[in-house]
């Protein structure tokens, strides 16, 4: 069987991720691994992010949710990959920040380019991409990492609800709120948003809505599918 490894950059097991992941990709297996596995909540409570940091939020195995810094994940991300590679035929980094090149000797699979791109094809050369993010101080790097994708005619507009914190209400509030700023589509861009909370934001603008988790398996599912292909063809 093939196997798909998916590192959270909090900690596995992801319950609210890879079976969603799980159903778009039949006959794969999944191996988790989190970042932050192994941490205490004190310990990650003293990694807040620095000044002039990158912020993330994540999800912990006990089901609560972290705001950490970018700095915190990269001290520790390529050892996770290192470790998982050798039991798996290729890597879904489970999370959408637009983290430096990462050495790897697997297939990696990156939401951050992902979504972007997929959102990009999807604007046409004059649409507007309408992106939810997490947490408010993310939505100037947002607006940066979609619009460098988009046609000069297209152009970014963003809110934020997080995923882990975040109502329905409020989802629905920043899905309107993007529909009355022209968006045209709109990207969920973290990969705790569920297939549930793609369908609310739908409701909500009655726009077409691009999920990263469902777009990064769907991809994935391409690349894995057409490796099996020629392992059992060589078979």
């Amino acid at each position: 069987m093939t196997r798909l490894g998916i590192i959270t950059i909090g900690q596995a097991p992801r319950t609210d991720l890879t079976p969603e992941i799980a159903a778009l990709l039949p006959g794969v297996g999944i191996v988790e691994r989190g970042v932050l596995d192994g941490f205490s909540h004190g310990e990650i409570a003293a990694h807040p992010p620095a000044p002039g940091d990158h912020a993330l939020t994540t999800r912990l195995a006990d089901g609560s949710s972290v705001v950490i810094g970018e700095s915190f994940v990269m001290a520790r991300l390529p050892g996770t990959i290192a470790a998982l590679e050798p039991g798996v035929d290729a890597v879904l980094l489970g999370c959408t920040g637009g983290f430096p090149a990462l050495e790897h000797t697997k297939p990696l699979f990156v939401p951050d380019r992902m979504i972007a791109l997929g959102a990009a094809a999807l604007s046409g050369d004059t649409g507007t991409v309408g992106v939810i993010c997490p947490l408010a101080e993310q939505q100037q790097d947002t607006v940066r990492k979609f619009a460098r994708h988009l046609a000069p005619g297209a152009r970014v507009v963003t809110d934020a609800c997080s995923p882990y914190t975040g109502t329905p209400g409020e989802l629905a509030a920043a899905a309107r709120r993007l529909a009355a700023q022209g968006a045209d589509v709109l990207a969920l861009d973290c990969i705790g948003y569920t297939e549930d909370m793609r369908a609310q934001a739908a409701a909500a603008a009655r726009l077409p809505v691009v999920l990263a988790r469902s777009v990064s398996a769907r991809l994935a599912a391409e690349a894995l599918d057409s490796r099996r292909a020629w392992t059992e063809g060589a078979a």
